[in-house]
């Protein structure tokens, strides 16, 4: 069980502007590796009421179970690796009560939040194409998104120290002339387009 303070800034992206940073920043096609975000949530979403979310994330083959909550300016991600065989039947299953997560440390976090492992159900998923490199002292990522017939391109920069990361990024973004542009997380976007379908 990882826990730790996730400080990152994003900027949704045109596909033109994608393509520039790509490019310019000499990320290559083989840089990109396919991961697949699977959201759980209950009926009512309570998780999105609390800000939080909850997924299980496959990325080559292997499958890490993520609960994000908010803590002050930032989020507080706790993430576990998850056997291949429990992930796939939650995931087909379409929820996560079952015997594999009973005793799971996350869902002990999330009784205390009020919220039930029974009334835990699988809302969507989103694919992302994701590339990563070293930038500054901070992690860049450049993504493009597919979920609900909606495509989607951003830039996310993750730091250790705000006041830093924030500089750096507003930086980065005027000298590729890119508007900083209010971006939801993922699971919101998938949240707004799937109610609005």
């Amino acid at each position: 069980m990882d826990k730790h303070i996730e400080i990152e800034f994003k900027n949704l992206l045109t596909k033109s502007e994608f393509e520039l940073l790509r490019s310019s920043l000499n990320f290559t096609e083989g840089d990109f590796q396919t991961q697949t975000n699977y959201y759980f949530d209950t009926a009512n979403f309570q998780l999105k009421q609390q800000k939080s979310a909850l997924r299980i994330r496959e990325k080559n083959g292997q499958y890490e179970l993520t609960l994000k909550q908010p803590h002050e300016n930032d989020l507080l991600e706790t993430n576990d690796i998850l056997p291949k065989e429990a992930a796939e039947i939650a995931i087909n299953a379409k929820n996560l009560n079952q015997p594999e997560f009973l005793h799971h440390e996350l869902f002990f976090i999330l009784k205390e939040n009020g919220i039930s492992l029974e009334d835990i159900t699988l809302f969507g998923s989103l694919k992302t194409l994701r590339a990563e490199k070293e930038y500054k002292g901070g992690l860049l990522v450049l993504d493009n998104s597919y979920y609900l017939n909606e495509e989607d391109f951003e830039l996310e920069y993750e730091v250790s120290d705000r006041a830093n990361g924030e500089v750096i990024f507003k930086e980065l973004l005027a000298e590729y002339r890119i508007p900083m542009r209010e971006t939801e997380n993922k699971v919101k976007r998938l949240y707004n387009r799937k109610t609005s379908l």
